[in-house]
């Protein structure tokens, strides 16, 4: 059974589409089978990973959640061999408005997963930069959620927009809904407003902030405009090595780094 795991912040530009793009990749070049779906309408996971939102608007998570498809007619397979995806398109802000009377509405996507979760060990929800319907079906269907989290006072500040969502989540329809981690992205060590925000947040947060650090990289932000995953775009470069001990903190999290590294040998 897959583990799923939502990526949120109602914060825009807090490194979150990026997270889950690199993220995904890097479990599946550990030899992880990953499914990453799309959640947010501006679809930049899907031209993130070379593919335009209007290749084929037929085949998107819209469709699914509408019910016109099934999940697996939307899977696109992407160019890491583990790494599979359900596409977004900006047609999917209209699907909040058109699952308002559906009486299961937060469970849409959590019972479009169930099909295809024995497929994978992992699968990767992006969510959307706001806390409406898709978002709250994204925390539904999720075992967890790791939050990506700007390390400057503002970012930490709008965190309780965000917990109050999780926790009327868990109060809900997905009680087993766990925090996996905050994880500090777009970190420059040479400013101590930085150091200080990291030092803030392990002090609330204690052991559920990752100790890996996503450090602030030209390679990472320029890897999405040629459509590939920091890995593939550059796998010297500080952003793949962070996003490579993500993976394997993940792993180690939940049980698995053992199991991996018995299969490296």
């Amino acid at each position: 059974m897959g583990k799923i795991i939502a990526i949120a912040n109602q914060k825009g530009g807090v490194g979150k589409t990026t997270t889950a793009i690199n993220l995904a990749a890097c479990l599946a070049v550990l030899d992880k089978k990953v499914l990453i779906i799309d959640a947010d309408p501006q679809a930049n996971t899907t031209s993130g990973l070379n593919f335009s939102p209007d290749n084929d608007e037929k085949r998107t998570l819209y469709e699914v959640m509408i019910g016109k498809i099934s999940i697996e007619d939307a899977l696109i397979q992407t160019e890491i061999a583990n790494l599979h995806m359900v596409p977004s398109h900006i047609n999917l802000v209209g699907a909040e408005i058109e699952m308002l009377e559906s009486a299961d509405r937060e469970s849409v996507l959590s019972n479009a997963i169930a099909p295809i979760r024995g497929n994978y060990d992992f699968i990767i929800i992006d969510c959307s930069p706001s806390l409406g319907l898709i978002t709250v079906n994204s925390l539904a269907a999720s075992d967890s959620v790791i939050i990506p989290v700007q390390p400057e006072f503002f970012a930490l500040e709008g965190l309780a927009k965000l917990l109050q969502t999780i926790r009327l989540v868990q109060g809900g329809v997905n009680p087993g809904l766990t925090i996996e981690g905050f994880l500090v992205t777009m970190f420059d060590g040479r400013t101590k407003v930085h150091t200080q925000a990291v030092g803030e947040l392990r002090e609330i947060f204690k052991d559920l902030v990752f100790k890996t650090i996503i450090q602030r990289n030209i390679r990472l932000s320029e890897a999405p405009s040629h459509g590939k995953p920091i890995i593939l775009y550059d796998i010297m470069s500080s952003g793949a090595s962070n996003y490579l001990n993500l993976a394997k903190e993940i792993l180690e999290r939940n049980g698995m780094l053992e199991e991996q590294q018995a299969k490296q040998k």
